[in-house]
């Protein structure tokens, strides 16, 4: 037989089987069982036992942990991935004829589901994402134990644009922020590459969970081995599975409409979305459960095309150190070090936003920079940024409104923001920092989407005490004056207790009994006391409550009466401040869409100004976009690199691309600043489609549809890929999806295997991103490979830059200087001088360096190369080059799928 809190317990538990239960049991939160071992071992608490079985007085594990500080110990759980679900007691006495206190799970907190201001990170979102893919997408996922599905091959269709051998269907992702009340959803499909995109989005959003749909039990417990294949982010992203029923077409689109109470979603772009529906309605009943209620935060859901934004990889993101340190694996070191110089969260959080999906609308794009440019001014700018410091939350603040989650400390924090934003608002209002003309127009523009709130900051002003106590568990939080009701309790209190002390005096002169006392105990309250000899002076009016050796203890009609007006006053103080508290929420709830308007309109302005306080510190300038293929950069800089350099200026470069000089190729010896002249090009373009000024003295910068990096080397042991594997699977990547709009930054391509192999393999990429009819993308191709200048003369497209170095004497100084020409060494064993390396080493180096330049054999000879280039698809024929490669096919060595491929492919090259 187990005891009413075991039973309550097991029947609690039953709901969340395989998420840790916190069961409220007074001052602690409990976990029995398993649970118990679990929170023993993360959270660093003892583990003990309890009797929950009578007669035989059986014991289960315990383990506990004090409410107050819960928060920390759910971080613990949540980082060690695990889920939580909080059960807490619903009042403080059982009900009449019951047991025990009823206790019910308010929320399940998951790491995609955290709210709580101490679990969450201030500068960035907290996403959970939902998944939902066609049959025809995905192949069908393995048995638990089976290998991953391959990924399927890939060739290019009309135009350049991707294209997916055998694969169709689509996708449908969506996405939340609940503590910001952000919901976004996509569909991706027609026949695209739809795992790569599906990846490529989970890239960027980062989420902190992924749910998927599942029918099989079985893998409630292992995910199948293709999520792998889609996001390869196993490590990164906590997945789950949510039974498949709920991502239903008609379950999905149902909860939708229920939740925003419409009859259609064609008001949110959701026609003819059928797996954005899905996947957004199956996240919006996952939230739901968790959260336990409806979710008022989530007001809108916008629906989006991952083709209005620039596409970048998980590699390039990666190489090219956008939100963190490749090294450092934090902000400090990333482009998005350089240029966060907000003042706000929500600041924060829409320039990483903005970094991660650069923008392909040129009009958008120079509605970003007009904003930054109307910030120009340094007077102006100081004053916002002086009003911006400090200003706080109030997005995330004003959700916890809406969620009813909100403390008392919350509200000081709106009340606070309010009064800037006003300040902010009355600048721009009174003419101050406009600036002049177009830029001027969109600041004051940018200013007046700041509404003003007068009612809601002088509601908060009125009802909320300058500095509350963190919780309503503490009398304090209503200011005096706000509640009629409230203050004459406090007033009543105030003089009950007054007429309490001063009731001794009193009674000792009106009875004469001079050792008469006033006391108090937990047990019979209030009481008047007197001593046994003066028993004979007791008045009439006394009533007897307790008898002492000595004593007698009495009460009194009034001293009763005072004494319920004390001890209750605390308790109604408590009841009527938690109700005045709500109330003030239900208002600030009901002006949240202007309140999130103006945290919106902040967050505008916060950004436009801190990259225009970037520009100003680190002589930035506004670029040229223009919807072309020509990228022209005037002393380029690389915004990093130049930040934390010390001790020598950057030495800046310029770079063109165009049509006619598409490739360049790019030789110098190592540490003369190749790959930093590689990125800084990237940055630069990235930093123009986000709409930031850039680091150079002028820039033009074409649109790029994508940008590609295959930058570095890396070991990827866990999948069982070489360093040479993981280079040519990024490479086939790239030449398998980039466009003639693309940006191909191509660092030492070949250098993981042999050198014959190496230089095949990059003569080979560089002839296919020439000569392909649909690509011939604007590519800057670093190498050491020399015999690759030779490509200028046969290529008419391709033109050879080299970084400058000077020699004096056996001295060798690298100037980083970007120069026209090819380089005719590499410097290496130069470079492995200044590493350090024992000057034997190096003098042997030399030694054996000059044998083989003599002999020749220092390189590939040029003979083998000419040999080698014999098959080389020529430029200029009187013979079609698909007739020539029509020819050169051997019909029987291709498969049925290859033949119909490789038909499709030469037919897509005849109509371009």
């Amino acid at each position: 037989m187990t005891t009413p809190m075991r039973s309550q317990y097991l029947a609690i538990k039953k709901q969340y089987p395989d998420i840790i239960l916190l069961f409220r049991l007074g001052d602690f939160y409990e976990t029995f069982d398993d649970d118990a071992r679990i929170v023993a071992s993360v959270c660093d608490v003892v583990l003990t036992s309890r009797p929950v079985g009578a007669p035989d007085g059986e014991r289960v594990p315990l383990a506990g942990v004090p409410y107050h500080a819960v928060d920390t110990y759910v971080a613990k759980l949540i980082n060690a991935g695990y889920k939580v679900a909080i059960a807490e007691q619903i009042g403080n006495e059982p009900p009449k004829g019951e047991k025990i206190v009823p206790r019910v799970v308010r929320r399940v907190v998951t790491p995609g589901t955290l709210v709580e201001p101490g679990l969450l990170t201030e500068k960035r979102n907290n996403y959970i994402a939902a998944l939902v893919l066609d049959g025809a997408a995905a192949p069908p996922a393995p048995p638990i134990g089976g290998s991953a599905a391959p990924l399927p091959s890939q060739s290019r269709g009309e135009g350049g644009s991707p294209r997916s051998r055998g694969a169709g269907g689509g996708a449908g992702l969506a996405y939340a922020d609940i503590s910001t009340g952000e919901f976004a959803a996509t569909e991706i499909g027609d026949g695209a590459d739809v795992q790569r995109r599906v990846a490529e989005e989970l890239s960027r959003l980062t989420p902190a969970e992924l749910i998927y749909p599942v029918k099989d039990p079985r893998w409630a417990k292992e995910p199948p081995d293709l999520l792998s294949a889609i996001c390869n982010l196993q490590s990164a992203i906590h997945v789950t599975p949510v039974p498949a029923w709920r991502f239903e077409e008609a379950t999905a689109r149902q909860a939708l409409l229920d939740h925003f109470k419409v009859a259609s979603l064609a008001g949110f772009g959701c026609d003819g979305r059928p797996l954005a529906v899905r996947a957004a309605g199956g996240l919006l009943q996952y939230l739901q459960e968790t959260q336990q209620g409806d979710l008022p935060q989530i007001a809108g859901l916008r629906t989006y095309s991952t083709g209005e934004f620039m596409t970048l990889d998980e590699a390039t993101r990666r190489n090219l150190e956008l939100t963190e340190g490749i090294r450092s694996g934090t902000v400090q070191g990333s482009l998005l070090g350089v240029l966060d110089a907000t003042l706000t969260p929500m600041g924060s959080r829409l320039l990483r936003a903005r970094l991660t999906q650069p923008l392909l609308d040129v009009a958008a794009i120079n509605r970003r920079l007009d904003a930054v440019a109307a910030w120009a001014e340094a007077v102006p700018r100081a004053e916002l940024r002086a009003e911006l410091r400090g200003l706080g939350d109030l997005e995330r603040w004003t959700n916890r409104c809406v969620q009813g989650i909100a403390l008392p400390r919350d509200l000081v924090g709106i009340r606070e923001a309010l009064a800037r934003a006003e300040k902010i608002r009355s600048q721009g209002a009174g003419g101050r920092g406009q600036g002049t003309g177009s830029s001027g127009g969109n600041l004051q523009s940018a200013i007046c989407n700041l509404q003003s709130h007068a009612d809601i900051a002088a509601l908060l002003a009125a009802a909320i005490a300058d500095e509350p106590p963190a919780t309503l568990a503490t009398p304090g939080v209503i200011r005096p004056g706000f509640s009629a009701e409230l203050d004459g309790i406090h007033l009543a209190t105030r003089d009950a207790k007054a007429w309490i002390a001063n009731l001794e005096t009193v009674e000792r002169q009106r009875t004469g009994i001079k050792s008469l006392k006033v006391g108090y105990n937990k047990v019979f309250g209030y009481y008047i006391e007197v001593t046994t000899a003066n028993a004979s002076l007791v008045p009439s009016d006394y009533i007897r409550k307790q008898t002492l050796v000595n004593a007698e203890r009495y009460i009194t009609p009034d001293l009763k009466e005072y004494e319920a007006l004390v001890l209750n006053a605390e308790e109604r103080i408590l009841e009527l401040e938690g109700q005045l508290f709500r109330q003030v929420l239900a208002q600030i709830s009901a002006a949240a869409p202007r309140l999130l308007a103006t945290a919106r309109a902040i967050a505008e302005l916060d950004v436009a100004a801190a990259l225009a306080e970037v520009a100003d510190a680190n002589r930035y300038v506004r670029p040229v976009v223009a919807d072309d293929a020509v990228i022209e950069i005037k002393a380029g800089r690389h915004p990093v690199v130049e930040k934390f350099l010390t001790g020598e200026p950057y030495v800046p470069n310029d770079t063109r691309l165009s049509p006619d000089d598409a490739i360049v190729i790019l030789t110098g010896p190592n540490m003369s600043g190749k790959s930093s002249y590689l990125r800084q090009a990237a940055h630069i373009v990235l930093l123009a489609q986000i709409g930031a000024f850039v680091p150079a003295e002028s820039a033009r910068i074409g649109l790029a549809d994508r940008i590609f990096t295959r930058i570095g080397a890396s070991d990827e042991i866990a999948r069982g890929q070489s360093t040479f594997m993981v280079e040519m699977v990024e490479t086939a990547n790239i030449l398998h999806h980039a466009t003639n709009r693309s940006l191909l930054i191509l660092d030492e391509i070949g250098r993981g295997t042999s050198t014959y192999d190496g230089l095949a393999i990059a003569w080979a990429v560089v002839e296919y991103i020439h000569n392909h009819p649909g690509l011939r993308a604007k590519t800057l191709f670093a190498t050491h490979y020399h015999e690759l200048t030779d490509l200028a003369e046969r290529l008419p497209h391709v033109v050879n830059f080299n970084v400058a170095v000077a020699e004096q004497g056996e001295k060798v100084v690298f100037l980083h200087k970007v120069v026209p020409g090819a380089a005719d060494r590499s410097y290496g064993v130069h470079v492995a001088q200044l590493a350090g390396l024992p000057k034997p080493v190096v003098a042997r180096a030399q030694e054996i360096l000059a044998d083989l330049e003599a002999s020749g054999a220092a390189g590939p000879r040029r003979s083998a190369l000419q040999q080698a280039t014999v098959f080389q698809l020529p430029l200029f024929s009187a013979e079609d080059p698909v007739i020539a490669e029509l020819k050169a096919l051997d019909v029987n060595s291709l498969s049925p799928l290859a033949a119909l491929n490789k038909l499709y492919e030469l037919q897509q090259r005849v109509k371009t």
